[in-house]
């Protein structure tokens, strides 16, 4: 596993090493800046997706920038470890998988309310994968220019090389697991392309 404070010092060390603030690292790495600053500390393990956007943002590989600092090949993420992200509107995921270097791969547990358009997401590279499953709830997943509706209990996958959305047109929350294997981290992880969020 990775080591948060050893991996925060080294961030701390590239970043120093290239004459890059904070703000000016979170503005290429489209990271926040109080998210870049709880990493450096230590305090915070940042997702696949979001070292990917780091390492960006240092014009490095990811496989570079976590070079000499994974200590395990069993990696466990207990349950108070998982990230939550909460979204205007009730919109809430959880990253439910450990950060391990070199594998871009994430899975997403999300819960969309009742009438929550999600907005359209931005492709990753070629190469990437994306299987969506519903465990509650009926999804609306656009894909390109088709919407497929799914029921709880139906699957789906796509290659995540083209825009996609998710919504809830329904009158009970919608709750969805995504598995994502990741190429490249996309412009804005969570960033409607083409509107914003509506829930």
């Amino acid at each position: 596993m990775i080591d948060p404070e050893a991996l925060g010092r080294r961030l701390h060390e590239l970043r120093a090493d290239r004459g890059l603030s904070l703000s000016a690292l979170a503005g290429t790495a489209g990271v926040s800046v109080s998210m870049l600053s709880a990493i450096e500390r230590g305090e915070k393990t940042p997702t696949v997706v979001v070292l990917s956007r780091i390492a960006d943002g240092l014009r490095l590989s990811l496989s570079r920038l976590l070079a000499d600092l994974e200590t395990d090949r069993v990696i466990v993420r207990r349950a108070a470890e998982q990230e939550h992200v909460a979204e205007p509107g009730g919109w809430h995921r959880t990253v439910l998988t450990p950060v391990v270097p070199g594998v871009n791969f994430e899975w997403i547990r999300t819960t969309l309310p009742p009438h929550c358009d999600a907005g359209v997401f931005p492709a990753y590279a070629p190469g990437s994968h994306e299987f969506v499953v519903v465990e509650s709830g009926v999804l609306h997943l656009g894909v390109g220019e088709t919407e497929y509706v799914l029921d709880a209990g139906d699957s789906l996958y796509f290659p995540a090389d083209e825009p996609h959305s998710y919504a809830n047109h329904g009158e009970e929350a919608c709750v969805y697991h995504v598995a994502a294997l990741i190429m490249r981290s996309r412009e804005k992880r969570g960033s409607p392309v083409s509107r914003a969020p509506r829930c």
